[in-house]
């Protein structure tokens, strides 16, 4: 099964690169983040086409999650149930071929130190909360998603640069390493521990071109699962351009497991 996660940054800019995406990478499950749509404007119907059941959660503004499966679709569970679903609609779930499936997106945190910043954090909280009340870290689980952290200097370009900005700040790497206490690994960065792997890059100052990114976009899996992986990859040949159009400014990440 082949498991994928990507921020598409607006899918009603981005679906002629998601569904050519589709066509070639061929992913059994899709997990999309910043939809940027309401549910009634989600367009199941072409996803149906292509072979994919959906479910989504977005209201029309900001963020947006979505859950892909071709391998089927049930279960369907939307937000976290907590005080944080007021930052907007960053969470959908589903269980998909024996796998529960997790689209998340988490908030960017602004500034460290402002209100955004602790939000943030404490929506990391919720969602560990969340998956301790619901689910068995010995099942199957795979949690996807735009976690807007670096876990690691290594993740990115250049940590000097960076320091004292968001995304790698020692609290919100904190958050992150706790929920994957919880019981949920990496898979990637097990099976990839060079450096210079990164799945997003600003759209200013030539970013992508000068290879000046973060890998912020994880699929973290229950152990359970995580020992059935046998192949992951950041696809960075989605985050080109097709003739005058903008990508997303972040690359599908995906993991294929033996289930």
């Amino acid at each position: 099964m082949r498991i994928a996660t990507w921020n598409v940054n607006s899918l009603k800019a981005r679906i002629a690169w998601v569904e050519e995406w589709i066509g070639y990478a061929s992913p059994d499950v899709l997990c999309l983040q910043e939809t940027k749509l309401s549910d009634a404007a989600f367009p199941a119907f072409a996803f149906s086409s292509l072979g994919y059941e959906s479910a989504h959660h977005g209201d029309g503004r900001w963020n947006g999650v979505a859950v892909l499966s071709r391998v089927g679709l049930a279960d369907v569970e939307r937000g976290l149930g907590s005080k944080s679903d007021s930052l907007g609609c960053r969470l959908v779930a589903a269980t998909c071929g024996g796998v529960r499936v997790i689209s998340a997106y988490a908030p960017n945190g602004r500034e460290v130190g402002s209100e955004h910043y602790h939000a943030k954090l404490e929506w990391f909280a919720e969602l560990r909360d969340h998956l301790a009340s619901r689910y068995d870290p010995g099942g199957m689980v795979a949690l996807c998603g735009d976690l807007n952290v670096a876990p690691a200097d290594i993740d990115v370009w250049d940590p000097g640069a960076l320091s004292g900005s968001t995304h790698v700040s020692d609290a919100e790497r904190l958050a992150l390493a706790e929920l994957e206490a919880w019981g949920l690994e990496d898979v990637f960065r097990q099976q990839h521990p060079e450096p210079g792997l990164y799945s997003w890059w600003d759209y200013r100052d030539g970013a992508f071109h000068r290879h000046r990114g973060m890998r912020i976009d994880l699929v973290l899996m229950s152990r359970a699962l995580a020992g059935r992986a046998r192949f992951s990859l950041v696809d960075r040949n989605a985050r080109k351009a097709l003739g005058e159009a903008k990508p997303s400014d972040h690359a599908p990440v995906f993991v294929d497991v033996d289930v």
